[in-house]
């Protein structure tokens, strides 16, 4: 019988699928949940508990992983491939970003002046990872929570640079080609018009970004915020666009939190264009994936929605958006 060892990290092709898996078998000693004494992304004061962050304070803090599902340079891969089940090095990075030197609280509790420096940080590392020779896209995101599974509370994000282009973004990169050369149009625009012309699905909007749950939303209270302009990347924002991108953003949050009188669990996907190759008919957008649909009620990825890719939803988008407005209160 094969042996594979504890550290093992590499990438494996699902054939029927035609995407890859990150196997990782290290991070299975990853932290998990440890005291607020002793939690390692808290700055390090004297005499106490030393953490990633060798400083008594910070703003903002981006490190690489101490567990990554990504390396630079990768290990050596254990298993050799085939023909069907073809194996690649696990290349890529992995960086943590560190939102508040405080424990407890989350991005929504944090000045538009500070999200406006976020969207900095994000811009920069985007534009630094994306210059790497084997990268081919940086996914910047947020898990927040333990229903999402998170291991450590402190407010922060992650970002992934991997050595492929994700399926989600393959996807929607082609969908985007294909709506383009049948209509003239960018998809993400007809979207945008489309939520905008039937308003009973905006959340929240600016002069540059709007908020809004989709006509098509698979989580509860999925919400999704397209800039106005057609912009492919962080890259290509003006000052402007990234202080209204905060404020929209600052908005959300506080429309999350106010939903059921708590922090709300989210997951938050930024989908922006590869750095490398020409996308012009891509459009910038962030997604939100809460998994709250009631105040004591969970949505768990069942049946359909794991076996088959099939989302159900339990209420309308419709009804979504104006819970978020705060036009029905919400059961708790």
């Amino acid at each position: 019988m094969r042996k594979v060892s504890d550290s093992m990290s590499e990438l494996r092709w699902n054939p029927q699928l035609k995407e890859w898996v990150i196997v990782a078998a290290h991070r299975q000693d990853r932290t998990h949940k440890p005291p607020a004494e002793f939690c390692p992304l808290c700055p390090t004061l004297p005499g106490a508990f030393p953490t990633e962050v060798p400083a008594e304070t910070y703003e903002i803090v981006v490190f690489e992983n101490k567990f990554p599902s990504l390396r630079q340079p990768p290990l050596p891969v254990e298993v050799e491939g085939s023909d069907l089940y073809q194996t690649a090095p696990a290349e890529g990075i992995c960086e943590v970003v560190l939102y508040s030197p405080r424990h407890d609280g989350s991005l929504a509790d944090e000045p538009v002046e500070h999200i406006c420096n976020l969207i900095e940080v994000w811009t920069d590392r985007y534009l630094e990872l994306g210059q790497q020779p084997n990268v081919q896209y940086v996914y910047i995101f947020e898990n927040k929570g333990e229903p999402i599974g998170v291991t450590l509370s402190h407010p922060h994000g992650q970002i992934y640079a991997f050595p492929f282009i994700p399926p989600t973004i393959e996807r929607e990169l082609q969908s985007a080609l294909e709506h383009k050369g049948s209509t003239g149009r960018c998809l993400y625009c007809d979207i945008l018009q489309e939520e905008k012309e039937d308003g009973v699905r905006i959340v929240a909007e600016n002069e540059l970004f709007m908020a809004f749950v989709p006509f098509f939303a698979r989580y509860p209270f999925e919400v999704h915020i397209y800039a106005k302009n057609h912009v492919g990347s962080l890259a290509e924002f003006s000052t402007e666009a990234k202080e209204s991108l905060a404020q929209l953003l600052k908005d959300v949050l506080v429309k999350y939190d106010q939903l059921f009188g708590f922090t709300l669990p989210y997951i938050m996907a930024l989908h922006q264009a590869p750095t490398k190759g020409d996308y012009p008919h891509y459009h910038f957008h962030i997604e939100f994936y809460p998994r709250h649909r009631a105040a004591n009620k969970l949505k768990y990825l069942a049946g359909v929605e794991s076996g088959m890719g099939t989302f159900i939803t339990d209420m309308s988008p419709e009804d979504q958006a104006a819970k978020l407005r705060g036009e029905h209160k919400e059961e708790q």
